[in-house]
């Protein structure tokens, strides 16, 4: 009989969480899990996201019964879960025992690429909407409970070398790497959130990573506190990324 993964990869907005959800759903002993939080992040904060009535309306607003999912038996007799996870919506209330139960990673993206980002959706984003700090403190939390460092990829070393990041990612994680990851049939997908129709239209023509461009990254003089806050967050899990 086969040991189940569960892989609960946290990531922030405006990152390339839909793309590796994407690599890890074109396995064949893959099961993605589409941002299991959100309903219950919004029903909690009262954020207002495009289409969120529609989020919560069709979506679990109970953690406890989305972590007994999220830890439970894997549908359609798959041997591994992929969580792709907002850090940001894992709301300070929700018992964090859980995460022993799962594998753990990270994935980080530079903060002035992910505010420039971000402020074409919602002009004005605060420290905790861009999740940077939820990121640290969930890696502190899984660190010591582990006593051990668990993975982190950097978005722009993965763009520039998805076969080479994805294979030390599956060594990290304890999985065998798969070809099939690398690139997969446009389009959305039964697994996407109800949301998708509002923030995964580039995703859905893609049929692999997109190399890596740099862009324009100027961060606006009313948010450099909170880049400055995002940094500092992103500078301590950068030094253990995968390389």
């Amino acid at each position: 009989m086969f040991q189940p993964v569960r892989i609960a990869m946290w990531s922030g907005p405006r990152n390339i969480s839909t793309a590796m959800m994407r690599a890890w759903g074109n396995r064949a002993d893959t099961f993605v899990i589409d941002e299991p939080f959100y309903a219950y992040y919004l029903g909690a904060t009262g954020k207002e996201h495009a289409g969120a009535d529609e989020v919560i309306a069709s979506g679990e607003t109970d953690w406890r019964k989305i972590i007994a999912q999220l830890t439970g038996p894997i549908p359609n007799g798959k041997r591994i879960s992929f969580q792709k996870q907002m850090a940001h919506h894992l709301l300070p209330e929700v018992d964090r025992n859980w995460l022993g139960a799962v594998t753990n990673c990270f994935l980080i993206r530079d903060p002035r690429e992910v505010i420039a980002s971000y402020i074409k959706k919602r002009e004005d984003p605060t420290l905790p909407d861009l999740g940077f700090a939820q990121q640290a403190e969930i890696f502190d939390s899984v660190r010591a409970h582990t006593n051990s460092v668990p993975a982190v990829v950097d978005a722009k070393d993965v763009l520039e070398n998805p076969e080479r990041m994805l294979r030390l990612l599956c060594k990290a994680i304890g999985v065998d790497f798969s070809d099939l990851m690398l690139s997969w049939p446009p389009g959305l997908r039964e697994t996407d959130g109800i949301w998708a129709s509002y923030w995964y239209g580039e995703v859905e023509k893609t049929t692999s990573f997109q190399p890596y461009r740099p862009r324009p990254t100027k961060v606006p003089a009313r948010l450099q506190e909170i880049h400055d806050g995002c940094r500092e967050c992103y500078e301590k899990l950068y030094e253990c990324r995968l390389r």
